[in-house]
């Protein structure tokens, strides 16, 4: 895998991350130590991952009325993972953790991600657990999260249902207190859930011997309706197998029946599920005998947090899982790009191109443009659109990894940093979330999208894996939050959040940025661009909401997005190039030429999206469905 000296000089290079073995949590880290645990992974990856990408592809899972199978490949990475430590890479010594930084956390788990991001790497399982580390009660932790993260067990997350789809205002799944004694379970507060999940990854398998699920539920008023709205969702634990206060398994099933798998386009070796809550498949008796009995009772679930704040904890898992999302949407780009260059190094096509043209127009009859028929073919790298298209991959994915990793940075930051710079990492982190979520998802495809076009019509083949990348990649513009929802997060309220604060923070980190990159002359131009591009976003902010009228800002919320997407990764590129000044090489040749790409031919489209954002422009908004 090529890309970990890139990786390796974001971490150390630009990030700086060694300077976090100065404080405490960290400080028995060396690099040394952070290097092992990249060659762990990258090694895990290299040998149980990668060799089984096209197996996980084609063997899809095989449900037969009562269990799911996937390929021994899967149950052996899985295992390898799970051994690694890796799950628990980020928590305290103390329950079995390594203390990682979450940046060198999230630079590990790349490897995976390119490897085979269908075959997964805990993504949900650990965020799964970390929600329950800061929302969960001190036996939730123990007997739920740490199993979770010895990879005993696996999570999940249930949000979406068939019929409300990505509006939580109207999930419909009712959570009723389990008889009298609800309130003394020691694993929490026990209800009985009703309903059905939709699009839950991983929501059934045999990988590990216990699947703990997070649901969004309601609880009904005393009028028996379920509240309105967002305010009213709960948080339940709901296990797949029930459990004693120990931890130890009991033997009985709760009563979650999987209703079927989802065929999705990509990610075949994740099984991707219907889920039923409370069908009465396998009726639940309590131990107490106390609660509800019966086909009719209810799957058994332990209420996280406090009633009608289900959403605010869920919101840990969901914006963690955001930037988990960005990083595969890179690493999938990263691979493509990796197999089109090869691929490019060796194919030879065509000849090149001698001579002039005889007239002011290039092509014109009477041309002296010629090809040497006798000449050899030449390897297609030395054409100049497939070094544009080539380039284009290498400014997505290299500055796509950059935002991911600053990201997790921000995260070390807010947990370890002072009091200013962790509050400051939290406004870095709601505003630049979305971004992390979204960009990578729609232009890393494209790179994907750029692969498939170097390799002619074998990449639209199975005989080489560039067309199984695009698939993967086509599912993160969907998961983890829509384009259209986490630009409406972006326009709506991140820029907006305390009077405007992320945005003047975001707008300052830009500005030192420009200041340093000012200073060296093959720079200059860039950063007077991107102080343009800057200004142009935030005078366009205003203009979208100088009406106060909220249909008409956010009409064209999603090119927004895109223009403020683009501005942040003009920015990681100008600053990779201004802070790591060093000896002229290859690499660094690459990466400017990568950084003069975006500034030249992908910054400038920012123009047009802002346009119709600065105009409330409601050529969308306003037009009646009948029209179509």
């Amino acid at each position: 895998m090529s890309f970990r000296p890139t990786l390796e000089f974001l971490l150390f290079d630009w990030l700086q991350v060694t300077e976090l073995q100065s404080r405490e949590r960290f400080q028995e880290h060396t690099r040394e130590t952070w290097g092992a645990v990249l060659d762990t992974c990258e090694r895990i990856a290299l040998e149980k991952y990668a060799p089984f990408n096209r197996l996980v592809d084609t063997q899809v899972p095989v449900f037969d009325g009562e269990k799911v199978s996937l390929p021994q490949a899967t149950h052996d990475a899985n295992k390898a993972y799970a051994q690694s430590g890796m799950l628990s890479a980020s928590q305290d010594y103390d329950i079995g953790g390594m203390q990682l930084p979450y940046t060198v956390e999230a630079a590990a788990n790349a490897f995976f991600a390119m490897a085979s991001v269908s075959m997964g790497s805990g993504l949900l399982t650990v965020g799964n657990a970390n929600l329950l580390m800061v929302h969960g009660t001190a036996m939730q932790k123990e007997v739920f999260a740490l199993n979770e993260f010895s990879g005993l067990w696996s999570g999940t997350m249930c949000l979406s249902e068939p019929q409300a789809g990505s509006s939580l205002s109207d999930v419909a799944t009712r959570a009723v207190p389990d008889g009298p004694a609800y309130a003394s379970d020691p694993l929490g507060p026990r209800f009985r859930l009703k309903g059905n999940k939709m699009w839950i990854s991983a929501g059934e398998h045999e990988l590990t011997e216990n699947i703990v699920h997070l649901v969004l539920a309601k609880i009904p008023g005393p009028n028996g309706k379920l509240p309105a709205g967002v305010k009213g969702i709960s948080l339940f634990i709901v296990p797949k197998k029930m459990v004693n206060a120990q931890g130890h398994l009991t033997g009985q099933r709760n009563d979650v029946a999987l209703a079927g798998l989802n065929h999705k386009c990509g990610w075949h070796g994740t099984t991707n599920t219907l889920l039923n809550f409370g069908e009465g498949k396998y009726p639940v008796n309590t131990d107490d005998c106390q609660g509800l009995q019966g086909q009719d009772a209810g799957a058994v679930g332990y209420l996280v947090g406090q009633p009608g704040r289900g959403l605010s904890c869920m919101f840990h898992m969901m914006n963690e899982a955001r930037i988990g999302v960005g990083m595969a949407a890179t690493m999938l780009g990263m691979a493509g790009y990796q197999a089109s260059l090869d691929y490019a190094r060796t194919r030879t096509q065509g000849r090149a191109v001698s001579g002039s043209p005889t007239s002011a127009a290039a092509g014109a009859a009477g041309s002296k443009l010629v090809k040497d028929a006798e000449q050899a073919p030449i390897r297609i790298i030395e054409h100049a659109d497939i070094k544009r298209m080539l380039l284009a991959q290498k400014s997505y994915c290299e500055a796509a990894l950059a935002l991911e990793l600053y990201c997790a940075r921000l995260v070390d930051e807010h947990h370890t940093g002072t009091a200013e710079s962790a509050d400051d990492a939290r406004l870095l982190l709601e505003i630049l979330t979305p971004i992390a979520k979204s960009w990578p998802s729609e232009w890393c495809l494209e790179a994907n999208s750029l692969a498939i076009q170097i390799h002619g019509g074998y990449g639209y083949t199975r005989d080489f894996p560039v067309e199984q990348y695009w698939r993967e990649n086509r599912l993160n513009m969907i998961h983890e939050g829509t384009h259209g929802i986490q630009a409406l997060d972006l326009l709506g309220r991140k820029v907006l959040m305390e009077e405007g604060r992320a945005m003047r923070l975001l707008s300052e980190r830009m500005h030192q940025t420009i200041a340093i990159a000012a200073q060296w002359p093959d720079l200059e131009s860039d950063a007077k661009s991107l102080s343009q591009a800057l200004q142009k976003v935030v005078t366009t902010t205003q203009q979208a909401w100088s009406t106060g009228q909220a249909h008409e800002a956010l009409a064209n919320a999603v090119p927004y997005l895109q223009a403020f997407g683009h501005l942040v990764i003009a920015w990681m590129w100008l600053d990779v190039n201004a802070r790591c000044r060093g000896e002229s090489c290859a690499a660094q040749v690459g990466r400017l030429a990568a950084s003069q790409y975006f500034f030249r031919y992908e910054l400038p489209k920012i123009d047009a999206w802002l346009s119709v954002v600065s105009h409330r422009d409601l050529t969308c908004a306003n037009l009646d469905e009948a029209s179509f």
